[in-house]
């Protein structure tokens, strides 16, 4: 088991982060320091409260409510936080539901890691890419800025090709 870092919320009903009602994970500490990022407070490793086992059960207990689709990982920069891998399998363990993830890195720089892409392998969904304060574009569903992909990563893994989803 690896050592949990810190988090700044737990979401119960989200409906911003992904397709259908999701449970959000906000983890913190970030270094890409995005201009315009939308969550600057969560780049502080520090910041938010210390993970516990405590809620990995709570965040399971809100999966289990039929009405949620899903998961969902940002922050701060989830694959910062690979310690998440253990939480991803509790909860796929236990509920069987999809898994999103936001990450300013790109899936090529996350698969050349092995923490990184472990967690990545256990993720159905990889929103992927450093927010450009330069290409923001309001009209993108569940991304800010036009150069990140929503990526099927299990196809992905799978064909040895990226496979972005079209969404818009």
């Amino acid at each position: 088991m690896r050592e949990y870092g810190n988090y700044a919320q737990i979401r119960k009903y989200d409906v911003a982060n992904g397709f259908g009602i999701r449970v959000s994970i906000f983890c913190t500490g970030c270094t890409h320091k995005c201009p315009g990022c939308f969550n600057e407070l969560y780049q502080d490793p520090n910041y938010g409260e210390k993970w516990t086992q405590e809620q990995t059960n709570l965040v399971v207990e809100y999966m289990k409510d039929t009405a949620v689709k899903g998961l969902t990982l940002l922050g701060g920069e989830p694959f910062q936080n690979t310690w998440l891998v253990d939480v991803i399998r509790e909860v796929k363990k236990q509920t069987n539901k999809e898994i999103w993830a936001y990450s300013g890195y790109t899936y090529e720089k996350l698969i050349e890691d092995k923490d990184r892409l472990e967690m990545l392998k256990e993720c159905d969904i990889l929103i992927d890419g450093p927010f450009i304060q330069e290409l923001k574009d309001l009209k993108l569903r569940f991304r800010g800025s036009s150069n990140q992909r929503v990526i099927d990563v299990q196809k992905t893994l799978e064909t040895g090709k990226v496979v972005v989803l079209d969404i818009d």
